[in-house]
């Protein structure tokens, strides 16, 4: 593995601006997330590192080497795309092989079949290694995406949004085993997601961008609990941050226009708090409810014990906690 050095990098399409001044360093052996919505960047910021783009400003090193100019090839990453781009007439053990017996590699063929099973070891797919891609279920296949680029052991592996397109229960499996094999095999990864469950439970460091810049980086608990502004502080967070105006609430710092409340920043009661809401509608989720709120006007979205009891129409009172404060630009206040 290797440390990656992103100084400075811009890359335009025509007049849209896709990545801006980005600056990043990826270090050995490290799981870093780019967590955007779609345009924010983060796929182009991946190619770029790829050699599939090549910027207009700033430059790239791989392991202390400048790597700016060379073509893909030269530039040892493994690329994980979103879809599986397998190929669909050769079995799961041949498509992991392929670009291990690509000709300017010469692996000998012990050496290709000794990596294919020990990666598909790691990746619970021994059983699949004589099966023809298109005979595989839709996590199987995505595992044999991931197991290909495994068995390179290049300096960083790319990744793209890898888990996207399967179902919840599918993505949180693969999400705790790529994390699993990350770590057993001190893998560098660059990971691009608009999913904030994936970055929160498998990056070291998490970078938030928007627009082409890179907003903050830090780790999962610094970006969530000391986001710079609402932008960063709306990224991470389930239910997603309340944005309300400061003068709903007393006690708010000088130059502050905006509360952000998680749900951990308000205490909820059926009396005796700073304001009232009232309750509009109540998810259950098991073992908590969502409790959907109308304060003054404003919508609040919260959780709440399901055995309160809390139904719609019901009148609540709401207590801040150490909530996150924002100026008229939306850049954080000092408490």
């Amino acid at each position: 593995m290797a440390e990656v050095e992103i100084n400075a990098v811009s890359k335009a399409f025509g007049k849209t601006q896709a990545v801006s001044d980005l600056s990043l360093t990826i270090g050995d052996g490290e799981f870093v997330a780019l967590l955007g919505p779609t345009g924010a960047g983060k796929t182009t910021a991946l190619r770029l590192v790829a050699g599939l783009e090549q910027p207009d400003t700033g430059s790239i090193r791989i392991d202390g080497r400048d790597v700016t100019g060379d073509a893909p090839a030269d530039r040892d990453v493994a690329f994980v795309f979103q879809q599986y781009s397998l190929y669909p007439h050769l079995t799961v053990f041949e498509n992991m092989a392929f670009a291990l017996r690509a000709p300017t590699r010469r692996v000998p063929e012990a050496d290709i079949r000794a990596k294919v099973q020990e990666v598909a070891r790691l990746l619970h797919i021994e059983t699949k290694l004589d099966n023809k891609a298109t005979q595989l279920s839709g996590g199987q296949m995505q595992r044999v995406a991931i197991g290909r680029a495994l068995v390179r052991s290049p300096s960083i592996y790319l990744m793209d949004e890898p888990l996207s397109s399967l179902d919840a229960k599918l993505r949180g499996e693969l999400r705790i085993e790529l994390k699993r094999i990350q770590v057993d095999l001190g893998a560098t990864i660059l990971y691009v997601t608009h999913d904030q469950t994936e970055a929160m439970t498998m990056a070291s460091r998490i970078g938030v961008i928007e627009g082409g810049r890179l907003m903050q980086i830090g780790s999962p608990r610094e970006i969530y609990e000391n986001p710079i502004n609402a932008h960063v502080a709306a990224r991470l967070g389930q239910p997603t941050i309340n944005l309300l105006p400061a003068t709903l609430f007393g006690g708010a710092p000088a130059g502050a226009e905006t509360v952000g409340a998680r749900t951990e920043h308000l205490a909820i009661a059926r009396g005796g708090g700073d304001v009232s809401a009232t309750v509009k509608r109540v998810e259950h989720l098991g073992d908590q409810s969502h409790l959907h709120l109308d304060l003054a006007g404003r919508p609040v979205v919260t959780l709440a014990d399901p055995e309160a009891g809390f139904g719609a129409g019901d009148v609540v009172s709401l207590r801040l906690n150490k909530p996150l404060f924002f100026d008229a630009r939306g850049w954080r206040v000092a408490a």
